[in-house]
């Protein structure tokens, strides 16, 4: 499908990483806390990883992290939404950062006979294949028909000023994609809850991010610290089902959603609208790898509906029935180019059980880089019709996530959500807490 290029990048460069935090509730077994600085950083185009579903190119989140023996720095896509990551592994002049396996000697690719390469995961096929040297051959493919292919490997990871050895992750030299952007990210960073799954094997209980939407600051935080400033966090569990259902994501960080609110209003939503139903269709999945909230169509256009109503009044409306953003996002407006700020928008707000999540002010609609209708800007709400991209699921994106402690608690299976300034986070935790552990200050 036809796409329009954001021209916002969220990087989670890398800053430092602390031997340890002091009050670390780390256990023996598991690497030493550690943290990243999360910048926005303006670009012309965004590249973006082999996506899972069509509408994941909209922007990535990327880390830097070290990798083989000798360490090699290496960027990857911050994916709550896949299993099992991988690096582009041959020598492209348009890869920024390509890690070479020759040059580790550390690196060893996995053989055919052993038990990981009968691992199944959702992201590679089995009965997997053997390469000519008898090492596990890895396919992943994805729904907007590109795909990655190369060798299961295991290397060292370093994190937390430890380095943790026999890492498996995919080690990728040759692919087909959709988009010559691809080719421009060094790998994917699988973050659910999968056994393969990077914060599975490194052994974190918990991770955390804050994605600021203020001053292009924020952080990622593996593992655990004290935030006796941060207001207490309200949790959901995550949806687990035992039996496998051919559409729902038993790795995912998957929560129920139990209802819609438009400025305070409570949308009338049937209950079997927000369920998976029994082929498991119909999930919500809390996902960092999609820009946008994704909803199924019949909850989508109530809730457009009841937002159009309560904003007739403030904003004009497109009025263009043929222009969807992004293919799925459908409801615009015509802001004129001199207005700065939005006017007083009703929040919408995500229900969960235990929990919510609010969306208000310029988190509600999104500016589309380099469209105008005369004297006026096209900005469009920021929730879509996922049934137009043939995904028949619930997908929450990071930019509903903004300002938002978000927090994935693996170890207790749940998720804990708390607004907080996602800027203030940063200082606070990037600033005080590393002076006191005596961590290197940042070189930016």
């Amino acid at each position: 499908m036809g796409t329009s290029k954001i021209s916002v990048m969220f990087l989670l460069h890398f800053l430092h990483i602390c031997s340890a935090f002091a009050h670390s509730k780390q256990s023996s077994n598991s690497p030493a806390s550690a943290m990243f600085a999360l910048k926005a950083i303006q670009t012309g185009s965004v590249p973006r990883p082999a996506n899972k579903l069509p509408f994941r190119h909209n922007v990535t989140l990327t880390v830097s992290l070290l990798v083989g023996t000798p360490a090699q720095a290496v960027t990857m896509v911050l994916d709550t939404g896949s299993e099992l990551s991988w690096l582009h592994c041959k020598k492209n002049p348009n890869v920024t950062s390509p890690f070479d396996p020759v040059r580790s000697t550390s690196y060893v690719p996995v053989p055919c006979t052993s038990s990981i390469c009968k691992t199944r995961t959702r992201d590679f096929t089995l009965p997997v294949s053997c390469d000519p040297k008898q090492h596990c051959h890895a396919i992943v493919a994805y729904a907007d028909a590109s795909s990655m292919e190369g060798t299961l490997a295991m290397d060292n990871f370093q994190m937390g000023g430890s380095v943790v050895p026999g890492v498996v992750f995919g080690c990728m030299d040759s692919g087909f994609s959709s988009s010559d952007e691809d080719s421009k990210t060094t790998g994917l960073l699988g973050m659910n809850r999968g056994s393969l799954s990077f914060v599975t094997q490194m052994g974190y209980p918990k991770f955390s991010y804050c994605i600021s939407g203020q001053d292009s600051s924020g952080v990622l935080l593996f593992g655990e610290v004290d935030t006796p400033w941060l207001t207490p966090l309200r949790y959901t569990p995550l949806v687990q089902i035992s039996d496998p259902l051919p559409y729902f994501d038993r790795v995912a960080y998957s929560v129920k959603l139990e209802g819609i609110k438009v400025g305070g209003k409570l949308l009338a939503l049937p209950t079997t609208l927000l369920e998976p139903d029994h082929t498991g269709a119909g999930q919500t999945m809390v996902d960092s790898g999609t820009q946008f909230t994704f909803l199924l169509g019949p909850v989508y256009r109530i809730l457009r509906s009841e937002f159009l109503a309560q904003t007739k009044d403030k904003i004009k409306e497109l009025g263009d029935p043929n222009y969807v953003f992004e293919g799925a996002m459908d409801l615009c407006y015509r802001i004129p180019l001199t207005q700065a700020g939005y006017p007083n928008l009703p929040t919408v707000t995500l229900l969960f059980e235990g929990a919510e999540m609010s969306v208000s002010a310029e988190r509600l609609l999104y500016r589309v880089p380099g469209e105008v209708r005369g004297s006026d800007g096209v900005h469009c709400f920021t929730f879509g019709n996922s049934d137009l991209l043939g995904v028949e699921a619930y997908v929450i994106g990071n930019h509903h996530q903004q300002n938002i402690w978000m927090e994935f608690d693996l170890e207790k299976s749940r998720m804990g959500l708390a607004e907080v300034r996602c800027d203030v986070a940063g200082q606070r935790l990037g600033g005080t807490q590393w002076r006191q552990e005596h961590c290197l200050t940042n070189d930016e």
